[in-house]
This record gives C-alpha cells, sequence and structure tokens, in this order.
C-alpha cells in the first residue's frame, strides 16, 4: 500500500465528519485523514495538493451541493476521483444508486456507516496504488 496517501472526508454534518474521522484514523496509517464540512473548501484544498490521489470519502447530499459537485470539481487534479470515491448516504434510493452508477463511483455505504465496510472500502481503494 502506498504511503503518504491522505484520505478526504466531505460530509456538510460536523458531527458526520468526527465520527467517520475518528473511525478512519483508528485503523489508517497511510496517510493524513482531513474532513470538511464545506465542499468548496475540500475542493479548493485538493486543487492545491502536489499529487492528484486521494482516498475520498464523500456524503452524496452535501448541503445545497451534492457529492458529484465535488467529484466533478476536481476531477482534472483527480482524473480518478470518481472511481476511486467511497459515496455515504442516509438513504440509498435507487436514484441515488443510479447516479453513483451513472458517474463511475462504485462504492456507497448508507449511514450509519458500518466501521468494517468502510475499512474495508478504503483498503480496497488504497491497494490501487
Amino acid at each position: 500500500m502506498a504511503d503518504g496517501l491522505d484520505v478526504v472526508i466531505v460530509d456538510d454534518d460536523p458531527s458526520v465528519c468526527q465520527t467517520l474521522e475518528d473511525i478512519i484514523t483508528r485503523f489508517y496509517a497511510w496517510g493524513e485523514v482531513l474532513s470538511f464540512t464545506d465542499a468548496d473548501e475540500a475542493v479548493s484544498y485538493c486543487l492545491n495538493r502536489d499529487i492528484g490521489i486521494a482516498v475520498l470519502v464523500v456524503d452524496v447530499f452535501l448541503g445545497a451541493k451534492n457529492g458529484f459537485y465535488f467529484l466533478d470539481a476536481i476531477k482534472e487534479a483527480f482524473p480518478s476521483a470518481h472511481e476511486d470515491a467511497i459515496m455515504i448516504t442516509g438513504y440509498a434510493s435507487d436514484d441515488v444508486v443510479n447516479t453513483c452508477v451513472a458517474s463511475g463511483s462504485n462504492h456507497l455505504l448508507e449511514k450509519p456507516v458500518k466501521t468494517y465496510a468502510l475499512q474495508l472500502w478504503i483498503r480496497a481503494v488504497v491497494e490501487r496504488y
């Protein structure tokens, strides 16, 4: 697995960000774990990174924006953003699932996120690098 591969969490709910950060920090040893409640701040951070890869844990609904907006905004710097993203949602409706599939995001978890499922998805993404 690659060292220096950060995890970037984007969710508009601060408590969800903190919970996910706490969970991931317990097992993740290959880079930093960063969380953002503001999608634009997360976009800015990602676009100013030296390398264009990271494990992305992104909420489908980000207030007035959505997780796919975030992925599209960083796609030029992170070409595999959609493919590497782990999308999370409170309710995995058919529309949410179909949008994930159409965008190329194949990792989806429902809240409350099960720790083992999150760990397995993150490890699957990290192993690619």
